[in-house]
């Protein structure tokens, strides 16, 4: 874990990351803020690509909660077959559309605390939905974005609360939208887990990461 970095250089490294894609997006398909909540849930513990993959048409027949449950669960099963954990997965669906149409007239809520208390939806998933849909200032920390704010010193914790409560308190505010999706797109492609290219890193200079590849 390296040291927490001063303001300065944090300031640095995202107007660089700015600089490079002014707007940033998350890479999981979806046509509407239902969509994008089942499409987060059904992405624990898989990729995006597979999950795009699987909703594709998916979400062209089941785009809002009645219609999935008028898809039913043994269809959603054929879908998603798939994605890992896909039967607990497609039981979670159906009981949060079950929730949104009964509690919420078939609409997401855009209260964190309503979007955990859905099955399967969970503190970063209802960040991300948070981020990603109403373009709040909410982080979601996976492990692309645990490792990185570990590696950099940008977000140092030894847990994703205290590495989530380091990026709302250490990125200044004219980066907290776009901070997410920034920090996972680099360490999907840039500061990976195995084998990080270090050599093209465009933040090289400023990172402390000891480890570099060469």
């Amino acid at each position: 874990m390296a040291s927490q970095l001063d303001y300065h250089t944090i300031h640095q490294i995202f107007t660089r990351f700015q600089d490079a894609d002014p707007e940033p997006k998350g890479e999981l398909n979806h046509v509407n803020a239902y969509t994008l909540v089942v499409a987060v849930a059904l992405s624990a513990q898989a990729t995006d690509a597979g999950v795009n993959r699987a909703t594709a048409e998916l979400f062209q027949i089941a785009d809002t909660p009645q219609k999935m449950l008028d898809l039913g669960e043994d269809r959603l099963i054929g879908h998603i077959k798939t994605i890992g954990l896909y039967r607990n997965k497609a039981r979670n669906v159906m009981k949060l559309s079950r929730i949104l149409v009964d509690d919420y007239g078939g609409e997401v809520p855009s209260s964190r605390a309503a979007l955990q208390s859905l099955p399967g939806v969970g503190r970063k998933t209802a960040n991300v939905v948070l981020n990603m849909w109403w373009r709040y200032p909410a982080q979601a920390v996976d492990t692309h974005i645990f490792r990185v704010g570990n590696r950099t010193g940008i977000a140092p914790g030894k847990n994703v609360d205290i590495v989530e409560r380091a990026i709302e308190d250490n990125i200044p505010a004219p980066f907290q939208l776009h901070a997410h999706h920034w920090l996972i797109l680099h360490g999907r492609y840039h500061c990976k887990a195995r084998k990080p290219a270090c050599p093209t890193c465009i933040i090289r200079d400023l990172c402390p990461y000891e480890e570099k590849t060469q």
